[in-house]
């Protein structure tokens, strides 16, 4: 083998080696870029799934303070239903008492 054969297997061994660095460069680069994605991916939906784990529970207490609220109320109603009656019952003595002290006066 002559030194022009040597050059050239040396030459062709050094594009080979270079064409093999630049496959396996973009190669990694596609990598990182397909890792990426899916990180950004997986970041995503993890933040759905996390918004629909709260918005669940959110609804879950709006329902029981609803709930809660509801109760309160039919509570109150029913106690100011009582105060009113109570008020009723009361009324005549109530104009009893005050004209007799009008009268005392």
């Amino acid at each position: 083998m002559g030194r022009a054969d040597v050059l050239r297997t040396i030459r062709d061994a050094e594009a080979d080696a270079k064409a093999t660095l630049e496959k396996a460069e973009r190669d990694a680069s596609n990598l990182v870029m397909k890792a990426r994605a899916d990180a950004a991916e997986t970041v995503s939906k993890g933040r759905q799934d996390s918004d629909s784990e709260a918005n669940a529970i959110l609804e879950k207490s709006r329902a029981a303070s609803e709930k809660e609220a509801a109760a309160v109320s039919s509570e109150g109603d029913s106690e100011l239903a009582n105060v009113h009656d109570s008020g009723e019952k009361n009324r005549t003595k109530a104009i009893d008492v005050v004209l007799s002290n009008f009268h005392q006066s």
